[in-house]
């Protein structure tokens, strides 16, 4: 079952792309994350979603919050991902054990051994305040991340 808004996400550690482990409670306190939950690197559809989180990182920026993708592939391949596609943000291997923070989360898709479409904006308690997850095949939107920044906003005090 996926995670409701208003829970406590779930910590975790995994490695970055660049192999260097990054850990949800690091940001408490300090920023926001908008944790974002792909099928697979170099998929069509994953491909155009983080294309536009790339060519759209300004809003992410301009409210101050951290992007960071997620699927099960290995870092080596997010490497490969993120150098082939030019993205400036934080791509997370949660490849073993296979998809632990998607199951923690109640986005993984055992059947396909990987991670739906899920995002989830969590503010600097750890909190998630906003998420929203597209059918299998359906890209996200911009205007879905901008109404979820928003209502992450709307909780600021």
């Amino acid at each position: 079952m996926t995670l409701a808004n208003d829970t406590t996400a779930p910590d975790f550690d995994l490695p970055n792309q660049f192999g260097e482990h990054i850990r949800l409670h690091d940001f408490r306190g300090k920023k926001p994350v908008a944790l974002v939950f792909f099928p697979l690197a170099f998929s069509s559809t994953c491909t155009t979603e983080l294309c536009d989180l790339r060519d759209n990182l300004a809003l992410f920026q301009h409210d101050q919050v951290e992007l960071i993708g997620i699927s099960v592939d290995s870092k080596a391949t997010l490497r490969a991902f993120a150098d082939a596609e030019g993205y400036d943000f934080t791509l997370l291997a949660d490849f073993w054990p296979h998809g632990a923070v998607a199951k923690e989360y109640g986005v993984f898709l055992e059947e396909k051994g990987f991670a739906t479409r899920a995002t989830f904006l969590i503010d600097i308690d750890g909190v998630i305040r906003s998420s929203f997850i597209t059918a299998p095949g359906q890209a996200r939107s911009i205007g879905e991340y901008t109404e979820a920044l928003a209502e992450l906003n709307a909780t600021r005090v």
